[in-house]
């Protein structure tokens, strides 16, 4: 049995530069995210379920626990005093460590501290997302927002968190995709899914088809595309949609499968965020083998122009991502 420090001491040679920052900015999101284990798992016994009554930056309902993880992360995150700053979904500007430890961190954090919290109240899967930059601020000053703004090309760690009938922590810092179940007897995330890699070609497809009418042509011809029976593909693929993007991204990229969040005439930017969902999930699925678009271009390549910029999304297998980019590219809708 081999566990989460373990394992990034063992592999800090990957990471030389970081004179073993990166092991302890991990420790404090494992701390934060065995805490929230911890409330997510007794959700329905206490006063953690339901609305905060407040709404986020981009007008979403808070849930309690959206306010309860954003809390946890953000203070085991100041805690340590490798991190200089972090942005939050929850948070409507970035948030400096104004201390003189933190100032010295050479690192900014950006998360979605409790993806999917909607579902919380019906006992379904959720998660957290985690992306990690170095500084471009001289050290010693307060972060800036040019420290955020970076494309997500730039990551020098991502993973996330999903809290699911196990609990699991996956991470990469740019050689490769390593993941860590949750042991509750001991307290410890042990090594359960080493060098994870994505199937090039999958058989899932996840998006809210109760949208159809609403996506680009390309779009609805690939949904067509998946249901439409072929032997020598093993189509019709099957369709999974969680709702949860933690989930959703986990269960394909262990099985294979795409994941998409098209735009609409309603979101013609999408809806997903670039940097707390889109990039470190870019970054993971990459790393494991597969791809991540918004359909025209590579996620990672966005230059950020604002803190809560949104994107369409299309994550997963290779050879599915290419064929939606293809077929968005044969059928363009009419200007």
């Amino acid at each position: 049995m081999k566990t989460l420090g373990e394992f990034v001491v063992e592999k800090q040679r990957d990471f030389p530069h970081a004179k073993g920052e990166l092991s302890a900015l991990l420790s404090a999101i494992r701390l934060a995210a065995k805490i929230c284990n911890r409330e997510i798992n007794k959700a329905g016994l206490g006063d953690i379920v339901g609305d905060a009554g407040e709404t986020n930056v981009q007008g979403e309902a808070q849930k309690k626990l959206d306010v309860y993880a954003n809390e946890r992360f953000k203070a085991a995150l100041e805690a340590r005093g490798e991190v200089c700053g972090i942005a939050s979904e929850e948070e409507d500007h970035f948030v400096i460590f104004d201390n003189e430890l933190s100032r010295d961190g050479s690192y900014v954090v950006l998360m979605d501290p409790l993806d999917g919290s909607s579902n919380i109240d019906v006992n379904v899967s959720v998660g957290t997302i985690f992306s990690i930059y170095r500084r471009v601020s001289p050290v010693g000053t307060p972060a800036t927002m040019e420290d955020f703004l970076q494309p997500g090309c730039n990551q020098v760690a991502a993973g996330y968190v999903v809290y699911g009938s196990s609990t699991m922590l996956v991470y990469t810092t740019g050689n490769g995709v390593h993941g860590f179940t949750y042991d509750p007897s001991i307290g410890v995330f042990c090594l359960s899914h080493e060098n994870m890699r994505t199937p090039k070609d999958g058989y899932i497809y996840s998006i809210n088809e109760g949208n159809y009418h609403k996506f680009p042509q390309g779009v609805k011809q690939y949904i067509k595309y998946c249901q439409e029976p072929d032997e020598a593909t093993k189509r019709p693929y099957s369709a999974r949609y969680i709702g949860s993007l933690v989930s959703d991204f986990h269960r394909n990229l262990i099985k294979g499968g795409i994941y998409l969040y098209p735009p609409t005439a309603k979101t013609p930017n999408g809806k997903l965020r670039l940097l707390y969902e889109c990039n470190p999930l870019a970054f993971m699925v990459e790393q494991a083998g597969g791809k991540a678009s918004d359909g025209t271009q590579r996620i990672l390549d966005i230059k950020p122009t604002s803190l809560h910029q949104r994107t369409p999304f299309v994550v997963g297998s290779t050879n599915m991502v290419e064929k939606v980019e293809q077929l968005l590219r044969d059928f363009p809708d009419a200007k």
